[in-house]
């Protein structure tokens, strides 16, 4: 089994090499630039350049290949490249043959357009994959555990014991470790009975804030308080990394959620089911936590 990667260098794609490694796949890493091979280097994945804007490298980098997992990136300058790129990768992988295109969709999708770009863009690459007449499956995760780590979080805990998100403290999560969505990537490719199908997929335990303190606590072995962050914080926070546009998209989503009382679904209880169809281990908060105490200087 040949599988092409798509976003194997970022956080929620990276996984994939080992979980597909584990089962005897051969795997290729795609990347934009060669400034992003030093992270592939001992991996044993076999990296291809190739900018997803370009119909012809994507083509190209696609000869052979028996699977891709496919990830958009999220932070475009411009979203609605989002669409540009999935159809590059799409129609590549139907032109070559690619018996099935699993996709992590960085999120659950929207039941319809909701006037956020980046929100919007997912269900047009959506519809495109469906008709596309290509195997699929469509992975649909929710906030990844790995978000706590990152540069708008991580001071907070280690600066002034706080888990910082800006997401209501009344709000429950079923958060999700970055390996177990990987591994239901690759479970997805591996499985010849999923031809069509969609999973929204999330942790086992639906945590509000400071349950979700509580347990990252554990994890820690020290008291960890729940910040509720502003979502124009989080936003200027956002913006050294995806730039004014990235980040004032995100705001907005944020926005909404610090705005109502109807809180969307995180959490989906049907995990058990899920599990049967696509078996892998699960990861809880406490788990994570413990596992990655160096990011927090513990």
């Amino acid at each position: 089994m040949k599988i092409l990667v798509f976003g194997a260098t970022g956080t929620q794609q990276f996984h994939i090499i080992n979980e597909a490694q584990k089962k005897g796949a051969e795997v290729f890493a795609a990347v934009s630039s060669e400034k992003s091979l030093d992270k592939l280097k001992n991996t044993g994945a076999n990296p291809l350049v190739g900018n997803m804007a370009s119909a012809e490298k994507m083509e190209e980098i696609t000869k052979g290949m028996d699977a891709v997992a496919l990830f958009i990136p999220v932070s475009l300058k411009n979203p609605l490249d989002g669409l540009t790129y999935g159809k590059n990768i799409i129609d590549a992988s139907k032109k070559n043959g690619v018996k099935k295109i699993v996709w992590n969709t960085s999120g659950w999708l929207v039941p319809q357009k909701i006037g956020i770009p980046s929100e919007d863009v997912k269900l047009d690459i959506k519809e495109y994959l469906i008709n596309s007449e290509i195997d699929y499956v469509i992975i649909e995760p929710t906030i990844y555990m790995e978000n706590l780590m990152g540069p708008f979080c991580a001071p907070f805990v280690i600066q002034e014991k706080k888990l910082a998100y800006p997401t209501p403290e009344a709000m429950p999560i079923g958060w999700i470790a970055s390996r177990d969505v990987s591994a239901f990537v690759v479970e997805a490719i591996f499985n010849p009975t999923l031809t069509a199908a969609s999973f929204q997929i999330s942790g086992m335990e639906n945590l509000k804030g400071n349950d979700l303190a509580k347990q990252f606590s554990k994890g820690l072995g020290e008291t960890i308080t729940y910040y509720s962050m502003p979502s124009t914080e989080f936003g200027n926070l956002l913006k050294p990394f995806v730039g004014d546009e990235g980040a004032k998209g995100v705001a907005m989503y944020y926005e909404g959620l610090q705005n109502t009382n109807d809180y969307p679904s995180k959490f989906n209880p049907q995990m058990s089911e899920i599990l049967k169809r696509l078996p892998i281990k699960m990861t809880t908060l406490e788990e994570w936590a413990k596992d990655h105490k160096n990011s927090f200087n513990y």
